[in-house]
């Protein structure tokens, strides 16, 4: 797990630095809020440890910023501020636990582990949903919309759109649509991809204003925004 420590207190850093570089985590240390945002904008951390009263840019300050440039690290407040108003202030601002000092670092550790699994579960939620334009492709529902409207889709219809959401703007061959699709090796001189493709478009297309599924002469097809008229 990599985490970044947000604490000024040059000794309470190196305490929790130890524990946490034992327990097998990396940790970055920074001692300045304003520093630390700079380190949030430009790296991916699992979690980040935040005090409230820091040089630079406040804790408060510095987790409220990471929101509004929608950085969703999760963050645990650790401060000597443990009051209840202190503490709803913290999870208002846009921390996700708090914790007061002193305190064991055994919660500590615990609590950033905790924090680190509830993101990943969230992460992995949201890799099951596939968007492009107004589209939204989700594999675990095994659901197709567009613009908030359900598509009833065929199994191999589905199969044909998630290979395209996967690869957006990029040419999908009539061989990769066979193997991908079909599981077919050879080309069964067939118009079934045709086909399949025609009635994809149509249950995506037609009643809206605009072509996704876009034919490349010669090479196979591509999913392209594109104003109806225009399609091939």
């Amino acid at each position: 797990m990599q985490i970044l420590l947000v604490e000024d207190d040059q000794s309470l850093s190196q305490y929790i630095e130890k524990g946490l570089t034992e327990s097998g985590h990396k940790v970055e240390v920074c001692d300045n809020g304003k520093f630390a945002l700079a380190l949030i904008m430009a790296t991916q951390y699992d979690v980040a440890i935040v005090d409230r009263m820091l040089p630079g840019l406040d804790g408060l300050s510095l987790v409220k910023a990471m929101r509004a440039a929608q950085v969703a690290t999760p963050v645990l407040f650790l401060t000597a501020l443990g009051g209840v108003d202190d503490r709803v202030e913290g999870l208002e601002a846009g921390g996700d636990d708090y914790l007061t000092k002193p305190f064991a670092f055994v919660e500590l550790l615990a609590r950033v582990t905790a924090l680190s699994r509830r993101n990943s579960h969230v992460q992995m939620a949201a890799n099951t949903v596939m968007e492009f334009a107004d589209i939204k492709l989700d594999m675990t529902q095994h659901t197709v919309s567009r613009q908030g409207q359900y598509l009833d889709l065929q199994p191999k219809e589905y199969r044909i759109l998630e290979l395209f959401m996967r690869h957006p703007g990029k040419v999908i061959t009539r061989t990769m649509l066979l193997e991908h699709v079909w599981d077919i090796h050879f080309d069964p001189q067939t118009s079934v991809v045709e086909t399949h493709i025609s009635r994809l478009r149509n249950k995506l297309e037609k009643p809206f204003s605009d072509s996704l599924i876009q034919t490349v002469r010669g090479a196979g097809y591509k999913l392209e925004l594109r104003p109806l008229k225009t399609q091939e």
